[in-house]
């Protein structure tokens, strides 16, 4: 077949694949997380069992584990918010001073009257509140879809622990006897990298808490505590999450402390995000998933466009578990060889 022709099959099956990743949405994203979550769970279950405790009962004892973890993580939140929640009217006395000092600056450096920013707002207030009670009905379905999904994620989750050895048998009998050996390394493989990728995940996160807090906390930021919680569990969304923690917690330190406050935050910003991309991601993170900036970034954006923000979550891990197959395949080898890690040979050996 020529190379075009080849190109051109490739694409073609690609845009499909993409079209039924988009539609299939629904029912995908809780398939995908539930996979990635049994991954991560499936080394506890096995130990389980090595133990004594019944294969039936140990992905319980999993889920069970799984449920208790995360929990823990809303109490926590719970916990914070209901002291944010106390300081709630002053919070949002001082934000409402926000645009009296914005329709000021606008005044001196655009020249656009008072009274002509007033008429534009009232204008879009107008649009945004004739739609209010459309949107309180939306988010009152957002709420209860989420809790659907996570439902679902928890019930697949069993159920892949459950399966794991009768999945992993079906996918041996599709390849060739010869060729079982490398299927068995690729799925050992993808379980590995998913898990690693997890685990590393959730230390940088308790590690981003403890940054963000002290840094937060000599600042003088009240409730220090909930928006370090805050930032390190956005970083679950990489790039965009703890930016936007970060621009969320500045605008409250400016309604306590002013600007240099909210200068502050942004500087503790930037020196968690130096520590982490230089020393926290490379120790931590880095070796578990061997992607090149280029193409995380694009499958995050991919992501987005396919699944909104469940696709950015999933979108490294996936393009890992892509990756390992591409590696494993002959044929497959060079999309593999793209989308990994650039080696610069070192200077002084070619001397």
């Amino acid at each position: 077949m020529p190379v075009t022709d080849k190109l051109l099959r490739n694409l073609l099956i690609g845009a499909l694949a993409g079209g039924a990743i988009y539609v299939l949405q629904p029912f995908l994203v809780p398939v995908a997380f539930g996979f990635m979550l049994a991954m991560l769970l499936t080394p506890i279950c096995t130990w389980l069992e090595k133990k004594g405790i019944a294969a039936s009962v140990a992905p319980v004892i999993c889920v069970v584990l799984f449920l208790a973890f995360i929990s823990g993580i809303i109490a926590l939140l719970w916990w914070q918010v209901a002291g944010v929640a106390e300081d709630a009217d002053q919070i949002a006395l001082q934000i409402n001073k926000i645009p009296k000092m914005a329709q000021d600056y606008i005044s001196r450096t655009l020249g656009v009257s008072a009274e002509r920013q007033l008429n534009l707002l009232k204008e879009q207030t107008s649009a945004l509140t004739s739609k209010a009670g459309g949107k309180m009905v939306v988010a009152a379905g957002s709420i209860l879809s989420i809790s659907g999904k996570f439902l679902l994620v928890t019930i697949y989750t069993f159920l892949f622990i459950f399966y794991r050895k009768h999945l992993a048998s079906f996918l041996l009998k599709l390849v060739p006897a010869q060729e079982q050996p490398v299927a068995e390394k690729i799925m050992s493989s993808c379980g590995e990298v998913a898990q690693k990728y997890i685990v590393g995940l959730g230390i940088m996160i308790a590690t981003l808490w403890v940054m963000y807090g002290i840094g937060f906390s000599i600042i003088g930021i009240k409730h220090a505590l909930f928006f370090a919680i805050l930032c390190g569990l956005l970083e679950t969304v990489p790039y965009v999450g703890n930016l936007t923690g970060s621009l969320l917690t500045a605008v409250l330190a400016f309604t306590q402390g002013g600007t240099s406050m909210a200068l502050w935050v942004l500087a503790v910003y930037g020196i968690v995000q130096f520590t982490q991309t230089y020393l926290l991601e490379p120790l931590i993170v880095g070796a578990k998933v061997s992607i090149n900036p280029l193409f995380t970034i694009m499958a995050i954006i991919a992501g987005e466009m396919l699944w909104g923000i469940p696709g950015m979550v999933l979108a490294i891990p996936i393009l890992a578990i892509f990756k390992i197959i591409c590696d494993n395949i002959p044929s497959l080898r060079p999309y593999g060889f793209l989308v990994g890690e650039v080696k610069y040979p070192n200077k002084r050996h070619q001397k």
